[in-house]
């Protein structure tokens, strides 16, 4: 898909190395003041809100939820569950709640969620234990009231294989009212051809099997969920044609899917600014469930 076939290996990583498109940093200092951001995102959020670390939703170290809980008890409140990226291989749930302030405050919770990332855990692994992540948390907390799903760059892949996930074989049918993905990679092939696959070790099958855009469900429920595709502003032009190509293969399936460039954004503060109550991307999210059935 796209025009990467024709590109070399080297024009393939640059395009795929989004710390060498950020105009605000070098390439080494972007990703140093990202980790910096969102692990002091993180303690902030765990110092004023109730939280339950450590959840474990399986039985591998990594199958772990880290939940923030909204700050007035209520029976019933929307869940959203954060996947964090890192292209498959770094950062993790313990860095993940820097966006839950906002949202808790409103009464919404939200869960980081742990997974095995490379090289201890493969790719479809990873898909798996995302989707039972999102099993796990609505048989838990049985007060929500709907699931949201957040995912950036390699979390946005995770969260939209979810989208594709046959529910039967987990015994349980979530609620997934609405999904955000943002900066996300949606055609995994390419990936194969760059260093990132030194630890994935992705065949071009399990790139295939795994690729959002090779398996987009077919929409049988006119309730289904509403999608987001986020990109930020300055970014490199294969993202962009990703988020287009899925956006388009979701709507030609019938779901309700909208396309958003968040203006002034790179890579990383496109998902750093989720701290925000301001913020375009965290004013969605706190009005989402009043947006159900409504575009975007």
């Amino acid at each position: 898909m796209g025009k990467w076939q024709e590109m070399t290996k080297e024009e393939l990583e640059t395009q795929y190395s989004p710390s060498r498109w950020s105009p605000r940093l070098d390439k080494d200092v972007v990703i140093e003041a990202h980790i910096k951001a969102v692990t002091e995102g993180t303690r902030n959020a765990q110092a004023f809100t109730q939280t339950l670390l450590n959840v474990p939703y399986g039985f591998s170290e990594g199958e772990k939820l880290d939940v923030y809980l909204p700050k007035k008890h209520v029976e019933t409140f929307p869940l959203v569950l954060y996947i964090h990226g890192g292209y498959w291989q770094d950062l993790s749930k313990d860095v993940s709640g820097f966006a839950a302030c906002p949202l808790v405050n409103q009464g919404i919770a939200l869960a980081a969620v742990g997974y095995d990332v490379a090289p201890k855990g493969q790719l479809e692994v990873m898909v798996e234990q995302v989707r039972r992540s999102v099993a796990f948390a609505v048989q838990q907390y049985t007060g929500i009231s709907g699931v949201y799903l957040l995912g950036h760059s390699a979390g946005a892949h995770l969260a939209a294989m979810v989208l594709s996930t046959d529910w039967a074989k987990f015994g349980v049918e979530p609620n997934i009212k609405g999904a955000f993905l943002v900066s996300g990679i949606y055609d995994l092939e390419p990936i194969t051809h760059t260093y990132i696959n030194d630890l994935l070790h992705m065949t071009c099958a399990v790139a295939q099997e795994n690729s959002p855009l090779s398996c987009v469900p077919k929409v049988k429920d006119k309730k289904t969920c509403q999608v987001l595709i986020a990109v930020a502003s300055t970014t490199h032009l294969s993202s962009t044609e990703q988020s287009q190509e899925y956006c388009q293969a979701l709507r030609t399936a019938g779901w309700k899917v909208s396309l958003l460039d968040l203006g002034g954004t790179d890579h990383f503060d496109v998902i750093e600014k989720l701290s925000q109550e301001n913020y375009l991307l965290t004013q969605l999210q706190i009005y989402q469930d009043q947006r159900y059935h409504v575009e975007f």
